[in-house]
């Protein structure tokens, strides 16, 4: 297993590409429901290229050493949404990837237990890994040796505030 690492364009092919297959199954969603973090980027191209409202479900599991190690997952209390009214019928359910696949199950239990207005729960992501107990519905990449993804933004998740100091100082051009 080596690791995958992708860079800012190839990031945003991967969206754009996961916004055509999820257009190309010719499925019609009501909703758009992201994932925190992971499918926040995703989540938010998708709503500007889909024009609907993004709903944000704040999940996490990989907490523990720069967020490389998994522990275990809690799910928000609340939706953020602009439109409160915004979380029914068919709802996408938008993530980065599909690791343990424990997220997606868990939390698609939580949206038909809490939320009556939905109908149906389909999900995407830009990876789906071989080792997941659950298929996503739309995808862009099968990873069969699981790899860890090295996604770019996540140079900031060791970045301290020092740091971003001195690199931006360093950037500055004299007065």
């Amino acid at each position: 297993m080596k690791d995958l690492h992708v860079s800012w364009d190839e990031y945003h092919r991967l969206i754009e590409t996961l916004a055509f297959n999820v257009y190309d199954s010719g499925w019609k969603f009501d909703s758009l429901l992201c994932l925190s973090r992971g499918g926040l980027r995703p989540g938010d191209i998708l709503s500007r290229i889909f024009d609907m409202p993004l709903n944000i479900l704040a999940t996490s599991s990989y907490r523990e050493a720069a967020g490389t190690v998994q522990g275990t997952l809690d799910i928000g209390k609340y939706i953020a949404s602009s439109r409160p009214d915004s979380l029914k019928g068919k709802v996408l359910l938008v993530d980065d990837l599909v690791d343990s696949g424990l997220t997606f199950k868990r939390v698609t239990e939580h949206l038909r237990n809490n939320y009556k207005g939905i109908t149906e729960v389909r999900t995407a992501v830009l990876w789906w890994k071989s080792c997941s107990q659950v298929e996503p519905d739309y995808y862009v990449e099968y990873l069969g040796d699981n790899p860890w993804i090295h996604q770019p933004f996540e140079v900031y998740d060791v970045m301290r505030l020092g740091q971003l100091v001195a690199k931006v100082e360093g950037h500055r051009k004299p007065e």
